[in-house]
């Protein structure tokens, strides 16, 4: 494919959209799926067939749009018009009111579109989804996808794709936020015919579904992020690992691959370049573990999902020994718009040390909950009570998780605190993958200590001791506290062994399973020792 037949379908699929009077835009993430959005879809379109509208009103299946405590969602294109909770038997209503023949008494509730929850966001990784049929590549290119691969490929040099993600700031968003355009440069530099790149899509947190949400909603995204990366650290072959339980995510995932072959937008001499690329799909058995990336790369080989001591760091020697670049879905998501507007562009973003925006996932005891995109530097605060709204029925904020069970319980005192690493890192807690908790009055912070104690018990591969053991223990000294069996030695026991396992760990499960106890310890201590009291 060349540019100008790049340009014509860009040009051809957006004549064919703007041909339509109206579009009807359904999302069909899982989450919306699972709320009936098929059944709304359906009715939708036979409403159209038979009221001979097909050429007036269009509708289509998009991703997430984003308020998915609220779907399933339609949004009308161009009136800026977002129905919530819709039901199937709405549909002729709705399609009647695009007709011109509208009934309000029938229609779904509306979104108020200048709600926080809204015009605080900042869609750089989100911003096609719920715009584009996740399932057409002709949609994405509509919207200049794969140009930046096309510019990338003809008009930069490996090294100075490097640099531009160098120059943006971007930090990996998989949890430890390493600076990404170091990690491209370190196995950039690597000798050797053979390397590797890998999407990590094992998104395992409790709450967490960012990564599912972007890859159903905007499949092409990533795939030429990873291009882009391939091309810039000299590789030939990827693979994305994703876990079994997103099987709509795989499904898009498979179809974007076919597509793109299809158009020679991926094999071989893509857009008549001296690049090659091939992209497989690996599904884990949905392993937490496994997204730690030596146990990942493990599982890829096709052995058991363990991790290993490193150095070698997989940069230098990961997948069967070559030089492996690993970077998760919203990662290589923000690659296309760092090289579509520049790395200054981005880097203008954020904080001096965070740069750009940050997904979430934010859940919990919130009036809003979501997806949400917004800069880094963002209070909690206003991503709690202004986006989301609150706790609902007038409810307190008690605690915000975050980083899931790598993660801690940030406290309501401490909420002005900006959405960053450094910050975060500072109160006990990471950012992680995106998972953002909201607690109300009523939460137990013991019992949440001990819920994440017990799902890294179960989730260790149980290779190191430290894991393996001290996790068992820490959890069962939680439920004597909880069971108001336990003495002040028990206490003093808890807090050396989480100090233990995070010291002497293999990997990041061991290291940072402690976390949710300690910063529960450092902040809600009066919870432990009114369970102490009580003995």
């Amino acid at each position: 494919m060349d540019l100008e037949e790049l340009l014509e379908i860009q040009k051809t699929t957006q004549a064919q959209h703007q041909q339509k009077r109206k579009r009807v835009r359904c999302c069909t993430a899982a989450g919306c799926l699972s709320s009936g959005s098929q059944a709304v879809i359906d009715n939708l379109k036979t409403e159209v067939n038979n009221k001979n509208l097909t050429e007036q009103i269009e509708v289509t299946s998009v991703g997430c749009l984003r308020l998915c405590s609220q779907g399933p969602l339609i949004e009308i294109d161009p009136d800026d018009t977002l129905y919530q909770q819709v039901k199937p038997e709405q549909a002729a209503a709705i399609i009647n009111s695009l007709n011109g023949q509208e009934n309000s008494e029938n229609l779904p509730q509306k979104t108020d579109l200048t709600h926080p929850f809204f015009a605080y966001q900042q869609p750089i990784v989100l911003e096609n989804s719920g715009k584009i049929d996740p399932e057409s590549i002709d949609d994405y290119i509509s919207k200049g996808g794969y140009q930046s691969l096309r510019h990338v490929l003809l008009e930069m040099t490996p090294n100075d794709v490097t640099q531009e993600v160098i120059k943006s700031g971007l930090r990996g968003r998989g949890g430890g936020g390493y600076p990404t355009g170091v990690k491209w440069a370190t196995v950039a530099k690597m000798p050797g015919q053979q390397k590797y790149v890998i999407c990590n899509a094992d998104e395992g947190d409790p709450g967490a579904f960012m990564d599912r949400a972007v890859l159903e909603s905007d499949p092409h995204r990533v795939l030429e992020g990873m291009a882009i990366a391939a091309y810039a650290v000299g590789a030939n072959h990827g693979y994305i690992y994703i876990r079994a339980e997103y099987p709509l995510a795989i499904k898009r995932l498979q179809k974007a691959i076919q597509q793109s072959k299809k158009y020679g937008l991926m094999g071989s001499q893509i857009f008549e370049s001296l690049f090659d690329l091939k992209i497989d799909i690996r599904v884990g058995a949905g392993a937490f573990v496994c997204g730690e990336e030596t146990a990942l790369i493990a599982s890829v080989e096709g052995k058991r999902g363990t991790p290993r001591p490193r150095p070698p760091y997989p940069a230098e020697s990961g997948l069967w020994g070559y030089p492996t670049l690993i970077n998760n879905v919203e990662t290589y998501a923000n690659i296309v718009p760092i090289i579509r507007e520049g790395g200054d562009w981005y880097a203008s973003i954020g904080t001096e040390n965070s740069k750009g925006t940050k997904v979430f996932a934010l859940t919990g005891n919130v009036e809003n909950n979501g997806l949400i995109e917004v800069p880094m530097g963002t209070s909690i605060r206003k991503i709690v009570e202004e986006i989301g709204g609150g706790v609902p029925n007038q409810g307190t904020v008690k605690a915000v998780q975050t980083g899931g069970p790598s993660g801690g319980c940030i406290p309501a005192h401490l909420l002005d605190t900006p959405v960053e690493y450094d910050s975060l890192q500072k109160l006990g807690t990471i950012m992680g993958s995106g998972g953002m908790i909201v607690m109300d009055q009523d939460t137990s912070m013991v019992e949440i200590a001990r819920f994440y104690m017990e799902f890294c018990q179960e989730e260790s591969c149980g290779k190191c001791v430290p894991c393996r053991a001290g996790t068992v223990q820490l959890y069962n000294l939680l439920t004597k506290l909880i069971e108001r069996r336990a003495n002040q030695q028990d206490l003093d026991k808890l807090e050396a062994l989480c100090q233990m396992v995070k010291d002497t760990s293999l990997c990041g499960l061991g290291m940072t399973a402690p976390n949710p106890v300690l910063s529960t310890l450092q902040y809600f201590r009066e919870e432990y020792l009114t369970l102490l009291q009580s003995t």
